[in-house]
């Protein structure tokens, strides 16, 4: 008995001691989650991105960043894993991402953070497969799109002072960055998430028309939670006069010279050097041609950035594409629309492709990998395919979709897109408005360079000519009775950077003169051609495709895909201008002008079975549209 005794003493103790540690470690760990329930057990960390020395340190040891652009907006969602798989294979350990306001808040009173702009679910991937963050949540972007990727609504007040501290533009900040920031401060470095800096604006040492409004946005982003190191992002001839306190400052460049290791050097001794853009390629503009930068003069540039001891993320590692109207323009020296292809001659093709330059970062990667941490096998690509080629066989003429299109609204004077009563009160933000009025006479127009960007002309919906920046007259035939003159006007899209972002309002902008007399008694129609406009076609009175179609016009044929769809490239020969939807999405601008010969179709986009295409042709068409399995971006130049 006395054995006995003490053995379940013994047990009593022990059982006592296993509760005693169970105790502590539920006090130890579950307490602690219960006082931040966004955590795990990654937020036991070190200390995060430090910039306090000429070398950056994350978790106090030294840190290259090396980093690569990738914009969720212009790859497809389900091909997210795939591209950063293969940043990550390319021995690449930081995204950076552009947020774009003019996507996340079409509409004043509309926020979309969803599917393909799910910012969250963004972040998340790049976590899993190991990837830090640098995040540029604006609010102004560039990323050469549309306005800079500020919405088009900002323009309705006819003082907007983007970019400053202009009331209405701060007001509209403020409403944005509380929607935004909340969204992205638990994925911070200090808080378990992998984004360890965060960009203020960008460029702004190119615009810097107010002295206040940097330190503001910088206030803005701390007073909702962001904590991480803050940087800015500037050209040489502007890094000076770009920067704001408590910041550092990073520099964007093609090419490195000493010159731009000693201005960095006298403007930031002892802080670690950041080359923020490093450009892999360049933007293409419609007109010009194909440009590309050689892999042996990129990879030599990268080089060279980091023998130095500096930092680098490659803008862009993948561009993608500027799908539907996103694209910006470029105003200097004179107005140049961008192309809807991204492609950008990065790393990674527009389709996801490897190329040279991808297979010799790499290389280079390799020696900057931790010791006996090899790089992961780049994935498998997956291949584009060649469909039959699809056969217009419907045809609807613009004239009969009006009725489809929002509007009409009625003005004496001509109303510019965004203070069109559109879109909920919100203006017109994409695509072609229609202006309509009436003549008793033939003479000379003269639109006083107020038509933004071009503008089809038609008398009684007879095409009379074009009236655009460098077109600023136009005769009208003889006619002595009541006729309708029309004018469809296309914005191209607005410039993405310069000292102009408030001028950028589109539609027709101002008075057209004919015969010296101001027009008036205008009806206008919106045709944004989003989504729902499209789809509505599907009621419209289509027609079988007669031997001569009246244009402009839309187009309908199908193309069919037998198993699972791939990527595909759509070509137009025989076709002037206009833009593509495939069931009902919109792809981008089509242009015989050129560079761009194709445009990219995703697999995504497309179903196993019949798919529709509908082509809007501005002026000339063909009835096939053909599906490649290769791209056609135009003639190259090289990038000097």
């Amino acid at each position: 008995m006395g054995v006995l005794r003490t053995r379940n003493k013994q047990k009593r103790i022990q059982a006592f001691i296993c509760l005693c540690v169970v105790c502590f470690i539920l006090y130890k760990y579950l307490g602690f989650f219960q006082s931040e329930p966004q955590m795990d057990l990654k937020t036991i960390r070190k200390m995060g991105l430090n910039t306090n020395s000429s070398q950056f340190t994350l978790e106090e040891k030294p840190f290259c960043i090396l980093g690569g652009s990738v914009h969720y907006f212009r790859v497809p969602r389900p091909y997210w894993r795939d591209r950063l798989m293969k940043m990550v294979a390319c021995g690449i350990n930081t995204l950076t991402t552009y947020v774009p306001w003019s996507l996340h808040q079409p509409e004043k009173d509309v926020f979309n953070f969803h599917t393909q702009l799910d910012l969250e679910a963004y972040i998340s991937l790049a976590a899993e497969l190991g990837l830090w963050v640098i995040l540029c949540p604006g609010p102004y972007i560039s990323a050469d799109m549309d306005l800079g990727g500020l919405p088009s609504w900002l323009l309705r007040d006819e003082n907007m002072r983007l970019r400053t501290m202009h009331p209405g533009f701060i007001q509209a900040v403020n409403t944005y960055f509380d929607k935004l920031i909340p969204k992205v401060v638990p994925f911070q470095f200090n808080k378990g998430g992998p984004i360890i800096a965060v960009q203020i604006e960008n460029e702004y040492g190119s615009f810097a028309k107010d002295q206040r409004y940097m330190l503001f946005i910088k206030e803005a982003l701390q007073s909702r939670g962001i904590s991480e190191v803050f940087l800015t992002s500037d050209n040489i001839n502007s890094f000076k006069s770009g920067g704001v306190d408590g910041a550092l400052r990073a520099i964007k460049l093609r090419k490195l010279n000493q010159r731009i290791v000693q201005e960095l050097s006298s403007v930031k001794p002892n802080k670690p050097s950041l080359v923020m853009e490093y450009w892999t390629g360049g933007y293409d503009t419609w007109g010009d041609l194909h440009h590309v930068l050689a892999p042996e003069d990129m990879v030599s540039t990268v080089r060279n950035i980091l023998r130095r001891g500096m930092s680098v993320n490659l803008y862009m590692f993948h561009g993608g594409s500027s799908f539907g109207f996103m694209n910006g323009a470029d105003p200097d020296p004179s107005y140049r629309a961008l192309i809807s292809s991204y492609d950008y001659d990065a790393p990674l093709s527009e389709a996801g492709g490897y190329t040279a330059k991808y297979h010799l970062l790499r290389d280079l990667f390799s020696q900057f990998n931790p010791k006996g941490h090899n790089l992961p096998d780049i994935p498998k690509l997956r291949h584009s395919d060649s469909y039959e080629t699809a056969i217009m066989f419907q045809h609807l003429s613009l004239w009969d979709a009006l009725s489809f299109a929002e509007g009409p609204f009625t003005s004496s004077k001509p109303v510019n897109m965004e203070n069109l009563p559109a879109n909920n009160g919100n203006g017109q933000s994409y695509g072609y408005t229609l202006y309509e009025t009436t003549i008793t006479r033939g003479g000379m127009l003269q639109s006083g360079d107020n038509v933004r960007d071009r503008a089809m002309v038609f008398v009684d919906r007879k095409y009379i000519g074009l009236l655009k920046r460098q077109i600023l007259e136009l005769a009208v035939p003889d006619g002595k009775e009541e006729r309708t003159l029309s004018f469809l006007v296309e914005n191209c899209g607005r410039a993405h950077q310069g000292k102009d972002l408030d001028k950028q309002r589109k539609g027709l902008v101002g008075d057209i003169l004919f015969n010296g007399i101001p027009l008036r008694g205008f009806t206008i129609y919106s045709l944004d051609m989003k989504l729902n406009f499209i789809e509505s076609l599907n009621q419209a009175p289509w027609q079988n495709l007669p031997e001569s179609p009246s244009f402009p016009g839309f187009f309908m044929g199908r193309v069919f895909v037998y198993s699972y769809p791939s990527d595909t490239f759509v070509k137009l020969p025989g076709w002037g201008k206009g833009v593509v939807f495939i069931n009902s999405l919109n792809l981008g601008r089509y242009w015989s002008l050129g560079p761009q010969q194709s445009l990219y179709l995703p697999g995504p986009f497309l179903h196993s079975g019949m798919n529709q295409i509908i082509v809007f042709e501005e002026k000339e068409g063909d009835s096939n549209v053909q599906f490649e399995d290769s791209p056609d971006l135009g003639m190259e130049a090289e990038i000097e």
